[in-house]
């Protein structure tokens, strides 16, 4: 067990006084039999109504409206948690999925639907190219070391670099490059998964390293592969490491640009371009 402070202060400076439209905020990580929030602290400034609800995705969404104009807005989060997930090799896949090519059963093929469906349709051509290093038609390969092949080969084959600009590169962009970010390196592991016909979705949330291609505790980005008998088993292709409990998962979707931490808007009565500072912080907690 590993028990975990996560700090994220998020400031906009406006330059003028504006009025803020409400913001929606993904900072609560998703708790389960894997982790369990101690604490958690929200404080937000200025004078706002917060609401809090789940999405169809069920990830914890705050809504916050703001009952005052400001030249400034932060918003800082403080959660502590425990983090169970010691063993992230330790599951079984159901027999019929142990090698691939296999079939998601029916029932499950209605609900997996989304997450089966390609975002960047466009790219497959460049994916189709792609994927034949990995597993050609006609083959029989075992669906864990495929998968493993795959984010491994993104993560020692690709160019990591940070990118301030919102939103994900598309497949084919970062193919091209042969760089990108966490979330691109994601991007690219959902599409190629998706074309293989394994149901795959984005997640956000949070990094607790001593060692990796970003500095220790840092927001990021990785995906689930829903695998038969053992559920949504996490993939990051940015270390190439199976998810386990320097991972804290914050919000999952299918599509990769629909759960940032902080999305808003606000109304200014000149063209405004805020200036926006993010800190996180993510720190092993000892007795």
């Amino acid at each position: 067990m590993r028990r975990l402070h996560i700090e994220h202060v998020t400031t906009y400076d406006y330059g003028s006084t504006v009025t803020l439209l409400p913001h929606k905020l993904l900072l609560r990580p998703r708790e389960g039999h894997d982790i369990r929030i101690e604490s958690a602290e929200l404080v937000i400034v200025p004078a706002h109504e917060l609401r809090w609800q789940r999405d169809v995705y069920d990830n914890a969404v705050a809504l916050a409206r703001f009952l005052e104009p400001s030249d400034r807005l932060s918003i800082s989060s403080h959660v502590v948690l425990k983090h169970y997930q010691d063993r992230p090799l330790d599951f079984l896949v159901a027999d019929h999925a142990v090698r691939f090519p296999f079939q998601y059963a029916a029932a499950e093929q209605a609900d997996l639907g989304p997450y089966l469906t390609p975002i960047f349709a466009e790219d497959q051509p460049l994916l189709r190219a792609w994927l034949p290093s990995f597993w050609k038609p006609g083959q029989v390969v075992e669906t864990y070391l495929l998968l493993e092949w795959i984010n491994k080969a993104i993560a020692t084959g690709f160019a990591y670099e940070q990118r301030e600009a919102p939103g994900v590169q598309t497949p084919a962009t970062t193919l091209t490059k042969r760089a990108g970010s966490c979330r691109d390196y994601a991007t690219l592991f959902i599409e190629a998964c998706r074309y293989l016909g394994l149901a795959t979705r984005f997640v956000s949330g949070y990094l607790y390293a001593t060692t990796s291609a970003q500095v220790p505790g840092a927001t990021h980005a990785w995906s689930e592969v829903y695998l038969p008998g053992a559920g949504w088993k996490g993939f990051d292709s940015t270390s190439g490491q199976v998810v386990g409990n320097q991972h804290i998962a914050v919000a999952v979707s299918r599509h990769p640009e629909s759960v940032p931490p902080v999305a808003g808007a606000f109304l200014a009565a000149k063209p405004e371009s805020p200036m926006m500072n993010v800190a996180v912080r993510v720190a092993e907690l000892h007795a």
